[in-house]
């Protein structure tokens, strides 16, 4: 089949496995990306898996997982009251900076200024706290900015 004949497509019980990983994905975006655990629940092939998904989703399953994660951050940046940092920490990243180039490639402004805006606009925000306790963000034993800032569990 050439490029000429329309886009590939994948076989309908790959297409299943597929659809298993990337709901992984969904569910568990704030955990670390994991390739061969996805290639695993796929069962196929790491490179097969890639090949597939990327077939089938026109992304790669690194950049599905990124702008998940993005779009997570944007929902906890509008209605909630947490730092930038402990967005970018409740979203699966490990790095600020990372966290917000990526941001910023996807949605086309810094964190902090998409906060700003939706802030000035005056939405309603959910105490941070309440986000926590809900479980609506996990921290798997991480601290948060604030916590870091006032020296509480953990700080050095």
């Amino acid at each position: 089949m050439s490029p000429a004949d329309g886009p590939r497509r994948v076989p309908g019980d790959v297409l299943v496995h597929l659809r298993r990983a990337r709901d992984h994905l969904d569910r568990h975006f704030a955990e670390p990306f994991d390739l061969d655990h996805l290639a695993r629940l796929a069962r196929m092939s790491r490179y097969h898996f890639v090949r597939s998904f990327a077939t089938t989703y026109r992304t790669t399953p690194a950049a599905y997982l990124a702008q998940r994660r993005v779009e997570r951050a944007q929902d906890l940046l509008r209605a909630a009251n947490l730092t930038v940092t402990e967005v970018c920490h409740a979203v699966g990243y490990s790095s600020l900076g990372s966290f917000s180039s990526r941001f910023r490639e996807i949605v086309g402004e810094t964190p902090s200024d998409f906060q700003r805006r939706y802030a000035a606009a005056g939405n309603p925000r959910i105490p941070g706290c309440f986000v926590f306790m809900a479980g609506l963000v996990e921290t798997d034993g991480a601290h948060t900015a604030t916590q870091e800032k006032h020296g509480g569990a953990g700080a050095s």
